[in-house]
């Protein structure tokens, strides 16, 4: 095993961009709505689908502070998207869907498409450890987001039943409980350097993934801590940790 993850006995994931492909599922959703419903106009659908997502991140961020939103993530989707619909940039767009309509799209969510090294680095990864979800995601979305995309977790925590969002310390900390670890044997594998860096202060170990959709700008500037940098082990897909980790338990 890498040197830094020695005595690791379980990996938690966060889900969102860093096992599934969120923009362009969700984009291509949009795209297969309007067409649908005969909207044939050129319209930015991964524009609309990156302003749904920053809501999201928002909100999040706002709960683990004010605890004033939802802590059901399907909810706080669907407010979202009324808020999106209501900006005059997407007036137009509006007036194409109706209630059904953004229902469907909200449900979207739920069946993101995995990126292509995730399922079969999960089910290699599943044999030597417990892997488990860590998202703000609602438990049912993560459940059907597991069975569309064939994600093998052991366990799913959730956000909604850890009583907050991520970065609340609450969250790691819980998460671990229920494991019944110390958070030292638990490590966070994640696309987002804000999400390590808070698991790694309550004494996690810290794994990022580089995704072409995740940390625009930081992305090629988080290193390894072998490598001057601060989380413990940097990779590029699902498939590459589970290279390393088996690599490493050999030596």
């Amino acid at each position: 095993m890498a040197d830094n993850l020695e005595g690791v006995e379980a990996l938690l994931f966060d889900v969102f961009g860093t096992v599934v492909d969120w923009k362009g599922s969700v984009t291509r959703a949009l795209e297969s709505k309007a067409q649908q419903l005969g909207f044939h106009a050129d319209e930015d659908w991964t524009a609309f689908t990156v302003e749904w997502r920053e809501g999201y991140m928002r909100s999040t961020k706002e709960y683990a502070k004010t605890k004033n939103v939802s802590l059901n993530v399907d909810e706080m989707h669907r407010q979202l998207l009324e808020e999106i619909l209501a900006n005059p940039r997407w007036g137009h767009v509006a007036k194409v869907f109706n209630e059904e309509d953004r229902a469907t799209l909200t449900y979207s969510w739920h069946l993101i498409d995995g990126w292509p090294d995730s399922s079969k680095g999960l089910y290699e990864l599943k044999k030597r450890f417990v892997i488990g979800t860590l998202s703000n995601g609602n438990v049912r979305l993560l459940v059907d987001m597991a069975k569309h995309a064939d994600l093998p977790w052991d366990v799913v925590f959730s956000s909604e039943m850890l009583g907050s969002y991520k970065p609340d310390p609450q969250t790691y900390l819980g998460a671990a409980k229920y494991l019944m670890l110390p958070p030292s044997k638990v490590a966070l594998v994640a696309a987002h350097i804000y999400d390590l860096r808070a698991a790694a202060s309550h004494g996690y170990k810290t794994i990022y993934v580089r995704r072409t959709s995740e940390d625009v700008g930081l992305r090629d500037t988080v290193k390894a801590k072998a490598d001057g940098g601060e989380v413990d082990v940097v990779v590029d897909s699902l498939v590459d940790l589970e290279a390393l980790l088996k690599g490493r338990e050999k030596l």
